[in-house]
């Protein structure tokens, strides 16, 4: 008898702690649904924001926190001098002959060209390219933008946002075969392009999403 009571305490007590773990995880479910705009703006911001404190950081002679910086964005981009932005230098981008009259050897590479991060003189590059600054920095300010026109922002079709990609197909694609050469400008608005458009395509499907998964959680709470 004894035992059998024991039991039924056990199987209540694994029911409340179930019940209580399936109700914090409704709960986070139910948080991410109402501020998911708001998290995935705070992220890519992040995301962003290392690349541009790398520099920043070897500049004040913090060498092994940059390094790591650079070394983790290096897997996710060629981060070519040539091809990215530079702060605390003389300019804010540079040609590969005046980096090689400013530091860089003559003749390297692609992977010795990618591993220079900079010098006094040039100042030090930031850890992604000058298209990735650009992608990352308009997805942050479309995911802003948005959040003001919520409600008013209509969905493009996919055969639209396939439109708009082509520019950034040409000169990327026409630049990595050796066609021709790109320039900073173009990188920069093409990868604005790219960023803002992926953000009009999927954020009013995610926010579609998520209000089905907001009002179906509160009608089941009810």
């Amino acid at each position: 008898m004894s035992q059998s009571v024991d039991s039924e305490g056990q199987e209540q007590v694994e029911g409340s702690v179930q019940t209580a773990i399936a109700s914090r995880v409704d709960g986070g479910v139910l948080w991410i649904a109402r501020h998911w705009l708001a998290l995935f703006n705070v992220l890519v911001a992040f995301y962003l924001l290392l690349p541009l404190a790398a520099p920043a950081l070897a500049r004040a002679g913090l060498t092994t926190p940059a390094s790591l910086i650079y070394s983790v964005y290096s897997a996710t981009c060629h981060q070519l001098p040539e091809r990215s932005y530079f702060l605390f230098g003389e300019r804010p981008f540079y040609s590969l002959a005046s980096l090689e009259t400013s530091g860089l050897a003559e003749g390297k590479g692609l992977f010795e060209r990618r591993a220079f991060r900079g010098n006094q003189t040039t100042g030090y590059k930031i850890a992604v390219c000058q298209r990735d600054v650009a992608i990352y920095g308009s997805v942050v300010l479309a995911g802003l933008l948005f959040g003001m026109l919520r409600g008013r922002v209509r969905m493009i079709s996919f055969k639209f946002y396939l439109l708009l990609l082509i520019p950034i197909a040409v000169d990327g694609l026409s630049q990595l075969f050796g066609l021709r050469e790109s320039n900073w400008w173009l990188r920069t608005f093409t990868g604005a392009l790219f960023g803002g458009a992926s953000v009009w395509l999927a954020y009013p499907y995610l926010e579609a999403a998520m209000g089905d998964v907001v009002r179906a959680e509160e009608m089941r709470l009810r």
